[in-house]
């Protein structure tokens, strides 16, 4: 179940002399990768089978012939069975722990990890080379190496190993992106490239032009990843739990600070509901490691250990009862694979079933000696119950042995019957039947449990029906959220050689580079330099040769002679220019233009292929401008009302329809979209 990895043969140009990893072999017949390679073949035919019932749905609606009508209901029938089954294989797939476990791993209960989002390959080559001809005016064909490292590392991000590695990859590619955004991606220009995404519990696509979903969905698998080392770690050791209980950590800190950043992403598996309860989930399983570490030396048959370990069992049990929760809620309960909720439950009683084993052992095993301190041992118990049966107190729980071993039967009674309901739980869900090695475990603490009875039972006693109280829940060490450090990993420009983004993004506009002689006289240019990089011409003499013959005021340098002066700072530039001889020497220079676009651009978000939301829009509007009517914007019945309450400010901003007028709208009409009828496609289930 190793990953296996493949050999990159292209150099990292970047600055760095090493050779970066395309990830790992999709090839390689290893548990993960078939797991994997399923997953993206289902999600395939899905869509194909949500495509062919948008289609009926629609010729559905426009035929009138009650034939045609019946054999389009009968295909839908068809399909919406097929799609059950696809999502029923998908669910499978979501529950199959077992390919996450370390292979060594055969007395722990399982794991839950997350399983990586697909996403379409995606070809930058063709648009990026027509981008960079048609915006910085340069050969876009001299950037085929730095395009083909990008797809490169996107590719690899596709398949990444279950190691550090695995992560430095994605976050390598993730820091990438705001690059890539400032370089690429202008908001009054669409590159018309599309970043598809597919949901990891529904297999539905979502489809966006921008990298928002790029961005966030590489957050989604960067925690995945972390889930899926934590699962793989050996929990035999102090250093594999350790291991674990960061990984975890870090994996909520990364779902956490994904829910924060982006908000309005329209996948539903990286939704605020969804993303909460995979945070709480993170955190149980981390808490449920550290309650390992502290078991692992072995639990000392002591009162004070014994109590300690009941409430940190207890803890254990009272976090996985509140994912639980969240996992039985609408519309999360649609959405989460029944194995994971299941499994929560079972975790829920085994552990609160524990909790109740320690407490008996401490009040059976261990009766009150005059060396011991009852004081302690009175503040120990008041601090274990919030509330005692009636007329039963700490002191007389300590002192009178009856009162103690009705208690401490109480106890085992609860645990062995918390046992019975986590194994009930168990044979519910055929998903959890694979796992042996949970039922051994929860059949080895029921023994464990029903031992102990017997062994402080009596024939002659009443049979006593007292309720053992709650444990209060209490740890020492409580699992927190890691802020990952890796989503600001220092990356360097793969397009570094078109400039300074500060200048030349995709959001600034300028001439195309216009060349210039400069012929000093007496050893003066006219003008003087200004500015980081690039530099800029001020101090302008209007009778100066290089004036006459187009320089501007403001101008940028970006070329003297051969040389390429995009990063080059005042004082470099002025020693290029310092030996210049009478005949001149030719520089290029470009202008800054109004970076206000001409007309607003709308940006769309597509699911299940079709169009789903439509963007805000900016328009720019400035009534000061030398010729208004260029800029009048036409105000037409059939769009979008802009609200401007007062003409005189410089901008407006799109205000969306209220629910008073919104539907003498074009755009609140109905539109072509996959059936309400399906969990899967109605708008709760596309956040």
């Amino acid at each position: 179940m190793a990953d296996t990895f493949l050999q990159n043969g292209i150099k990292d140009k970047r600055g760095d002399s090493n050779y970066f990893r395309k990830g790992c072999n999709p090839f390689a017949q290893t548990g993960r990768s078939k797991l994997q390679n399923t997953r993206a073949s289902l999600n395939q035919q899905i869509i194909k089978q949500m495509r062919m019932r948008a289609g009926a749905e629609n010729l559905l609606k426009a035929t009138s012939n009650n034939k045609v009508k019946e054999m389009v209901l009968l295909e839908l029938s068809y399909v919406n069975a097929n799609l059950q089954l696809l999502m029923g294989q998908l669910e499978g797939l979501n529950s199959s722990v077992e390919v996450y476990q370390d292979t060594e791993e055969t007395r722990n209960i399982p794991l839950i990890a997350l399983g990586l989002k697909e996403t379409k390959e995606v070809d930058f080559s063709t648009l990026f080379k027509d981008f960079i001809l048609e915006h910085y005016s340069e050969d876009g064909n001299s950037y085929e190496d730095e395009i083909a490292d990008l797809m490169d590392l996107r590719q690899a991000c596709r398949t990444p190993s279950r190691t550090e590695a695995g992560v430095e990859l994605l976050a390598k590619y993730f820091s990438h992106l705001p690059l890539m955004e400032s370089r690429f991606f202008s908001p009054a220009h669409q590159t018309g490239i599309f970043f598809t995404w597919y949901d990891s519990f529904t297999g539905v696509p979502v489809c966006q032009q921008n990298l928002s979903l790029e961005k966030a969905s590489i957050l989604f698998n960067m925690a995945a990843l972390y889930s899926q080392i934590g699962t793989r770690s050996n929990r035999q050791t102090i250093a594999g739990l350790q291991k674990a209980i960061s990984s975890f950590q870090i994996a909520a800190g990364t779902l956490n600070y994904l829910k924060e950043t982006f908000t309005h992403t329209p996948s539903y598996d990286m939704s605020p509901a969804m993303l909460s309860m995979l945070i709480r989930m993170m955190l149980a399983q981390s808490q449920e490691c550290l309650f390992e570490k502290m078991a692992l030396p072995g639990i000392r048959n002591e009162f004070y250990s014994l109590t300690k370990m009941a409430q940190e069992a207890a803890k254990v049990s009272e976090i996985y009862d509140h994912v639980h929760q969240s996992m039985i809620q609408t519309p999360i309960k649609d959405n989460v694979p029944l194995f994971w909720s299941t499994m929560a439950q079972v975790k829920t009683n085994h552990y609160r079933s524990m909790a109740h084993f320690f407490v008996s052992s401490a009040l059976l095993d261990h009766q009150l000696g005059p060396s011991d301190d009852e004081d302690q041992q009175e503040k120990t118990l008041s601090q274990l119950y919030d509330c005692l049966p009636e007329g039963c107190t700490p002191q007389d729980i300590l002192k009178k042995k009856d009162e103690r071993e009705r208690i401490g039967k109480a106890h085992i009674r609860r645990a062995i019957m918390g046992h019975e309901e986590a194994l009930r739980i168990y044979g519910l869900c055929h998903h959890l039947n694979k796992l042996e090695v949970l039922q051994e475990i929860l059949k080895a603490s029921h023994q464990r449990s029903l031992n102990k009875y017997s062994e402080n039972e009596s024939e002659e006693e009443f049979t006593d029906y007292t309720e053992a109280p709650d444990i209060i829940a209490k740890t020492e060490q409580k699992a927190e959220m890691e802020v990952p450090a890796t989503t600001k990993v220092k990356v360097t420009d793969f397009f570094h050689r078109l400039g300074p983004l500060s200048v030349f993004s995709a959001k600034q506009r300028w001439t195309a580079p216009r060349t210039v002689q400069l012929r000093p006289k007496d050893k003066d240019l006219g003008f003087t330099l200004k500015g980081e990089m690039p530099v800029q011409v001020v101090s302008l003499d209007s009778l100066c040769s290089a004036a006459a013959d187009g320089l501007k005021e403001g101008d940028y340098i970006v070329a003297i002679g051969d040389t390429d002066c995009k990063w080059l700072g005042v004082s470099e530039v002025m020693r290029l220019l310092k030996d210049v001889e009478e005949e001149g020497v030719d520089i290029q220079v470009v202008s800054m233009l109004d970076n206000n676009p001409s007309m607003p651009t709308k940006s769309a978000t597509f699911s299940g292929n079709l169009p789903k939301t439509f963007s805000m829009i900016c328009l720019a509007y400035n009534d000061d401008d030398k010729n208004p009517k260029s800029r009048k914007v036409t105000k037409k019945p059939s769009f979008i009302s802009w609200g401007l309450r007062n003409k005189l400010k410089s901008t407006s901003t799109l205000s969306l329809p209220t629910s008073d007028n919104a539907g003498a709208f074009p755009w609140n009409k109905p539109c072509p979209t996959f059936p309400t009828s399906s969990s899967y496609n109605n708008d709760s289930a596309l956040y």
